[in-house]
């Protein structure tokens, strides 16, 4: 592929629910360009964008594949992204590198979840955006219907530009409102008719919402459309491009991917009416010492700037980078300077990704996508640039994951080896968390969702043979007291023939504001102990609460007076005192009134009016503690704090209750303490843990 100039770029970003035929309108857009030969399947599992293993064996996309096609001398950069709400992080890195987004709707379903969380993600980003109606060629595919509630969802800035001709499997062209003129397939070949007479009632008032949505993009206009006069078909075409990028129009297109009817269509369009990154303009970042602005025209005559949205690591493949160049131009083997990290990388080859194949570039212009090889300290957000006039970008927001398990080997073998594999995996996905707790003892993964943990458990397997079972984590609890204790002693005395272990210690416990952790007091005067033995005395105490008294978890919030105590000349040693401590505190902690503290989170949860009785109800079963309401257009967000022990599975819970509507995001807030019924759960669990047959 050659190189093109950046007004003859295109970016786009293919969005929308699962299964409403993302991938196959890639495969289409491609196949009818000439980019590839043959039309793949999903079902066939040999689609170009869909080439990852876990991706052809479950027929959904996982993440985001970069292709491109040719068109009226255009380069077209397509994202095929995943439709399914776990693979999120995916469709955020797609679309901050994107200049304009298709969502895709299957004409059989209509609106659906994915759906509405594409158009706010558009309306987050800023992003122009288009909708393209598919499988019209299926029973029960309504184009009319489809429309009205894309209309009721995201209101009058949605106008279809096209119409089908024809019904389900009788669908055979398309009838272009804008040129007034039809599209007829016989053969896979289209033919230029006139305008069915039978659809211009039909036509009539999506040409009214048409005219509006131009005219509100341009003062002239609009002050020509409210006089009531009738707009010519040359200020039609030239608004639409200029309402989309100002984003006063969401315009409708139709077809079928698979049957290959609309595609030619589609890709004259987005040549036409999507801004090229030359006419979208200048990119703001910021200047990589002080808190000025920098900006940076998508010219090859700037300095470089460039910004990785996207890495893969294979263990066969290797590292591939992938990023947007937005200024400059970015060539093989040259060197680079990472703005992020600091440091010089050297460039050697660079690609333009065709799903899994690589074409070799000697560079990429500002405006276009490509990728580069063996980087090995560039990663995800990080901005490469020229190093003497450097600047970085603002790096991309990723959700937070909301689904955790515990991670341990099938079978014994390298813990090492199942850290260092999924450190890798995390670092590639940005949604991924993988820690150890430093309270359980266990190791953690984090992830978006229940699909997108199987996934990463997956290429696990797959890429570094590591087999790996899984558990619900246990929560980290926390001990503490609700009551003090006064001249509590522990004394360690053994005579065992020759010399012996003496010990002895005298402590006051008492407890502290939540948050305080642990205090050691020295009150010990007239050298009831000796100076050298008071930091074993301490010591025996911190090492007694790390293990609690109720259970295993530790002991915070605390403070230890230690008051008086006794010694033997000859028998006295760290060991004896370190022991005396600890036998101390033991007997001072059960006297004090003993708690657990369970951690408490922070949710936001943002649900449909409709849904948010059963939402609330369901929270208030949880234990949770309603803080408050906002209103957010036909939605409504719901701030509470909630016990971690009881939304461990939210993100399933939510889904169900919402029919895949509801979305959240949860933060720690702070330790509470449980109530008595639930801490005498917990003390049996720990009991039976244990001691199994208890």
């Amino acid at each position: 592929m050659k190189v093109y100039p950046t007004e003859k770029i295109r970016n786009i970003a293919l969005v929308g629910h699962g299964g409403s035929g993302k991938t196959t309108l890639a495969e289409a857009l491609l196949f009818a360009a000439g980019a590839s030969t043959r039309l793949g399947r999903v079902d066939d599992g040999n689609t170009v964008s869909d080439y990852d293993p876990d991706e052809i064996k479950r027929k959904v996309s996982i993440s985001t594949s970069l292709v491109s096609c040719e068109w009226q001398d255009h380069k077209i950069n397509i994202l095929d992204t995943p439709g399914y709400a776990d693979f999120i992080g995916e469709v955020i890195a797609a679309l901050r590198v994107a200049n304009a987004m298709i969502i895709v709707v299957d004409a059989v379903s209509g609106v659906q979840v994915q759906t509405e969380k594409a158009w706010r993600l558009a309306e987050e980003s800023n992003l122009p955006r288009l909708f393209f109606i598919n499988r019209l060629d299926k029973e029960h595919a309504d184009f009319a219907k489809t429309v009205a509630e894309l209309q009721e969802a995201f209101g009058k800035t949605v106008a279809p530009l096209e119409l089908p001709i024809g019904a389900e499997g009788a669908f055979k062209g398309i009838a272009d409102i804008v040129d007034n003129n039809a599209h007829l397939y016989e053969g896979g070949k289209a033919t230029i008719t006139d305008f069915p007479a039978d659809l211009a009632v039909i036509a009539a008032p999506y040409r009214e919402q048409l005219m509006e949505a131009v005219a509100e993009s341009d003062d002239a206009l609009l002050e020509k459309y409210l006089d009531g006069k009738e707009l010519t078909h040359d200020e039609i075409a030239k608004g639409v491009k200029r309402a989309l990028l100002t984003r006063s129009l969401a315009p409708v297109l139709c077809g079928s991917a698979y049957a290959l009817l609309g595609i030619e269509e589609l890709l004259a369009t987005i040549v036409q009416e999507v801004p090229s990154p030359a006419f979208v303009g200048a990119v703001a970042g910021h200047e990589l010492r002080g808190d000025g602005e920098v900006k940076r025209e998508p010219s090859t005559k700037e300095p470089l700037s460039a910004f990785v949205f996207k890495t893969v690591a294979d263990p066969y493949v290797g590292k591939l980078s992938y990023f947007r160049v937005y200024s400059g131009s970015l060539k093989a083997d040259s060197q680079v300077f990472n703005a992020v990290k600091g440091r010089k990388e050297r460039i050697g080859h660079l690609y333009f990704m065709q799903g899994k194949h690589q074409k070799d570039t000697a560079e990429i212009p500002a405006g276009d996508i490509g990728a580069a090889p063996k980087l090995a300290d560039i990663g995800s957000g990080d901005t490469i640039c020229d190093e003497a006039k450097p600047l970085t970008f603002e790096p991309i927001a990723f959700p937070e994951p909301l689904v955790s398990v515990a991670v341990g080997l099938k079978t014994k073998g390298d813990d090492e080896k199942l850290g260092a594999s999924l450190i890798k995996l995390a670092e590639e996905d940005p949604t991924v968390r993988f820690k150890r707790d430093a309270v359980t003892h266990e190791q953690v993964l984090s992830g978006v969702g229940d699909l997108h943990i199987e996934v990463v458990l997956d290429k696990l397997t797959r890429r570094y043979g590591v087999e790996a079972v899984t558990s619900t984590p246990k929560l980290a609890y926390k001990e503490t007291i609700k009551g003090s204790a006064k001249d509590i002693q522990g004394k360690y005395k053994k005579q065992t023939g020759g010399r012996g272990q003496y010990g002895d210690a005298v402590i006051d416990l008492e407890p502290l504001a939540r948050g305080g952790n642990f205090e050691f007091v020295d009150k010990v005067v007239g050298g009831a102990i000796p100076r050298n033995f008071i930091p074993a005395v301490e010591k025996g105490i911190r090492e007694a609460l790390e293990g609690g008294i109720l259970t295993s978890y530790p002991t915070v919030d605390v403070r230890v007076t230690l008051k008086d105590g006794s010694f033997h000349p000859v028998d006295s040693s760290e060991m004896a005192f370190k022991i005396a401590g600890s036998m101390a505190i033991k007997k001072a902690m059960s006297e004090a009134k003993p708690i657990l503290l369970e951690p408490i989170y922070n949710l936001e949860i943002t649900v449909p009016d409709n849904h948010m009785g059963d939402v609330m109800g369901d929270l208030s079963g949880k234990r949770g503690k309603i803080l408050g309401m906002e209103p957010l257009g036909k939605e409504q967000i719901i701030k509470a704090q909630v016990p971690l022990a009881e939304i461990q599975r939210y993100s399933t819970e939510l889904r169900s209750l919402t029919s895949g509507r509801g979305s959240y995001s949860m933060q720690f807030s702070h330790y509470e303490e449980m109530p008595a019924d639930q801490t005498h759960k917990i003390i049996e669990a720990a009991k039976k843990e244990e001691d199994p047959g208890h």
